[in-house]
Order: C-alpha cells, then sequence, then structure tokens
C-alpha cells in the first residue's frame, strides 16, 4: 500500500541520507558545505531559504533552481519517473521539497505566476502535507 492510498501508483521515493545534512545540522556554513557537496539539495535550499529571508531574491531564485534540479537528479537516480509520491516525512528528501518551495517563493516574488503555480502543485503533487510543513499554506 502506498502512503497515498493508491494501490495502483508508484511507490513512494525515498532519497539517501544526504552527506550534507550532518553538516549544515552542525552548523557549518551552507556555502561551504554546497561547495563541498555540490549536488546536495539541501545545501542549496538552506542559500535560498536565507536568501529569500534576506530580501535577495534572485540569488534566492538561483540557489532554489539549483537545489530543485539537484534533487530531480537524485530522485531519477533513485527509480522516480516524474511523477508519483516524494513523502516530507522522509527526511533526506525534505531538501528536493524545500528547494522547491524556496523556487515558488522565489517566482512569486518575481512575478512569475506559471513557474510559481507549477511548483505549488508539484510541491502537492508530492507530497500533499508539503505545502503545510514549509509553510505555503
Amino acid at each position: 500500500m502506498t502512503t497515498h492510498g493508491n494501490l495502483l501508483g508508484p511507490e513512494p521515493t525515498l532519497l539517501p541520507v544526504d552527506p550534507a545534512a550532518a553538516e549544515i545540522d552542525a552548523g557549518q556554513e551552507p556555502a561551504e558545505v554546497a561547495a563541498a557537496h555540490p549536488t546536495s539539495s539541501l545545501a542549496w535550499a538552506v542559500l535560498a531559504e536565507r536568501a529569500l529571508q534576506d530580501g535577495v531574491t534572485i540569488t534566492g531564485y538561483a540557489y532554489a533552481r539549483t537545489g530543485y534540479h539537484r534533487g530531480l537528479d537524485q530522485l531519477r537516480r533513485n527509480g522516480w519517473k516524474g511523477f508519483g509520491p516524494v513523502p516530507f516525512s522522509h527526511t533526506p528528501n525534505q531538501g528536493f521539497l524545500r528547494a522547491l518551495a524556496a523556487l515558488q517563493r522565489a517566482a512569486a516574488a518575481i512575478g512569475e505566476t506559471e513557474e510559481a503555480e507549477r511548483c505549488r502543485t508539484f510541491l502537492a503533487d508530492s507530497d500533499p502535507a508539503a505545502p503545510a510543513a514549509l509553510g505555503l499554506d
């Protein structure tokens, strides 16, 4: 049974532990972590969130887009076929989902309405609980 109750749908994609997560959790500078682990969605998501919080929208957009694309790469390497659940409750998935939420915020901030809506829909399709968990509801 899947977490979304669709017996015919794909199983949830569960990413492996992100090696950058321990460094981020230990308080290491996210830019240094991203440089050491450029494939880490989490490192890019943290950079995006901080930039957006500081009002540096275009920089936040660029960081979020990088984290989003790194996350897509990771999802595909782990069997994701472009659709299906990506549970927020699975901690290693949170880097990708946080980057996607940051991309939604940045796109909305610069008036890229279609991209913002696409990101919001993708986030909710990945996990219906994710938008609220990431402060988008």
